[in-house]
């Protein structure tokens, strides 16, 4: 099934390997050659959206609260428990951070820091931004904000306070947390783009192997770290429960910013 547009849409993903799965059918497989694919950070996707300089991006859900923007349903990036890809990393207990160093490639990430920090323990620090360094960034603050691959290479065993986000996510409120979501303006989400998006999705999924081997060996991970991550970490379908799960976290976020747009997911 081939999109009903005229040329091809141009489409931005994440360059971290939780994407990977979602585009791998656009990569290898159906929908190759559909889309004119392009691959940057989280937050710089988002910003390719907003400018015209892509039709559909996979965004931070954060986003929604910031663009007037049409979602494809069913497939994203989230987690039911610990998602090992973003940490805060503390050398003090989370009630006590008065600074916080952040990674902002990823509003969702900066946001949900702040989310879980503020309601969970009592804790409003001051964000500075920072390159994913983690010694860099507790010379500089108490605690250190890291997300996607950067997180991965760090051992959980470092030597300070470690949390895991989609974890005191879950904990705190019941429910899963999505991270991001493809979404594009309305006119480029036809039926046939969301089908081609969700293949592409079903595609990597049934090839789950096969990634593994190919994204460790082109990142330099170990083998079963990415297996772990990609099977047991970060989940790609999106249902009721996890868009009930953003809804939550969006309507939390948007607490801190009075200027946002109630998001409709």
């Amino acid at each position: 099934m081939s999109p009903t547009t005229p040329t091809r849409l141009r489409v931005c993903a994440v360059s971290f390997l939780n994407t990977t799965p979602l585009v791998w059918g656009m990569l290898h497989g159906p929908q190759r050659g559909l889309f004119d694919l392009d691959f940057r950070l989280p937050a710089e996707c988002a910003d390719q959206v907003a400018s015209g300089a892509a039709d559909i991006g996979i965004i931070p859900a954060f986003e929604l609260t910031r663009q007037d923007l049409e979602v494809i349903p069913g497939a994203g990036i989230a987690c039911h428990g610990a998602v090992r890809s973003i940490l805060l990393i503390s050398s003090c207990p989370a009630a006590e951070i008065r600074t916080l160093a952040v990674d902002s490639s990823s509003r969702t990430s900066v946001e949900l820091a702040r989310v879980i920090l503020e309601r969970r323990y009592g804790a409003a620090p001051r964000q500075v931004p920072h390159a994913p360094d983690l010694d860099g960034m507790l010379k500089i603050a108490d605690a250190a904000l890291i997300i996607g691959d950067p997180a991965l290479r760090i051992e959980l065993s470092v030597p300070y306070h470690v949390y895991d986000l989609g974890a005191e996510w879950v904990e705190m409120t019941g429910l899963p947390m999505v991270f991001a979501v493809w979404a594009g303006r309305k006119p480029a989400i036809t039926p046939e783009v969301v089908e081609a998006f969700r293949g592409s999705c079903r595609y990597g999924r049934e090839r789950i192997e096969e990634i593994v081997v190919s994204e460790a060996a082109a990142r330099g991970f170990p083998i079963e770290l990415v297996r772990r991550y990609l099977t047991r970490h970060i989940v790609h379908e999106l249902g009721p429960r996890e868009y009930e799960g953003m809804r939550l976290f969006l309507r939390y976020a948007r607490q801190f910013h009075a200027e946002l747009r109630p998001a409709v997911v």
